[in-house]
């Protein structure tokens, strides 16, 4: 697999607002973009820290894997993002190696990227995305 470098860390949120004045007055970073995925049910906003961002996610439905994932534990770190030149052939390459699929095939992602997770069951028990910029 290419990996060639750490994309971003997701981090479910209850409320995206309150947690963007963290990051910005507490921390210092700036929010640089925000946007709603609406297929992933799910509104997104984004700091760099260097070369690797952080992405804070916050459900857009109470039935969306946020949701889902806040009520059973809480706010915090929900997946680590690693980019890929290839996404297709990292998925097959993943699979062929035993590891849990939760997408078979590239979704569209928040900033233009292509997406896919891993299952955290397969992965020591952490969501793991793989992306690339869509073609």
């Amino acid at each position: 697999m290419d990996i060639t470098h750490i994309e971003h860390i997701g981090i479910a949120v209850l409320n995206l607002g309150k947690a963007i004045t963290y990051y910005e007055k507490v921390l210092g970073l700036k929010c640089y973009a925000i946007e709603t995925v609406k297929k992933q049910k799910v509104k997104t906003a984004f700091f760099k820290v260097g070369e690797t961002k952080i992405e804070l996610l916050e459900s857009t439905d109470k039935e969306s894997p946020i949701s889902k994932f806040i009520e059973k534990k809480g706010e915090g770190i929900h997946h680590i993002a690693f980019h890929v030149n290839d996404l297709k052939k990292a998925l097959n390459e993943a699979e062929e190696k035993g590891i849990r699929l939760i997408n078979k095939e590239p979704v569209n992602g928040a900033e233009n990227m292509s997406v896919g997770f891993l299952h955290p069951k397969s992965t020591h028990g952490v969501l793991t995305e793989l992306c690339s910029k869509q073609k």
